[in-house]
């Protein structure tokens, strides 16, 4: 399961409103290859395809994709802002490791990439 904080929620409320679309539309959750750790994040306002797995979170879809759920699921998506910016950030507690830009990681199972070890 993927939730979201009560400002993070409120901002993806704002984006989806402001957005004229068709069908089930919610936040895409999902990771990709890349960065020093081996995975990064990928959020985007997104349409629920078949093969989805779909959250709920106070009237929100939370969709993320099967190759996607064992890497964020249990994970938090939560909206800072500060004076260097504002931003979504995913609170992931399979995280055992992650480079020092924040951006990518990498969990349990999976091998170091770019020569890291824990």
């Amino acid at each position: 399961m993927v939730t979201l904080t009560d400002i993070a929620a409120d901002k993806v409320r704002g984006f989806l409103s402001s957005q004229e679309s068709e069908g089930e539309v919610g936040l895409r959750v999902g990771v990709r290859g890349g960065g020093c750790s081996g995975f990064q994040y990928a959020l985007a306002l997104d349409e629920r395809r078949d093969e989805d797995h779909v959250f709920e979170y106070e009237g929100i879809r939370l969709i993320v994709d099967p190759a996607s759920l064992r890497y964020v699921d249990g994970s938090q998506v939560d909206f800072t802002e500060s004076m260097m910016g504002s931003g979504f950030e995913v609170n992931n507690p399979n995280v055992t490791a992650s480079c020092g830009c924040g951006s990518s990681f990498r969990i349990a199972d999976e091998e170091p990439s770019c020569g890291s070890a824990v």
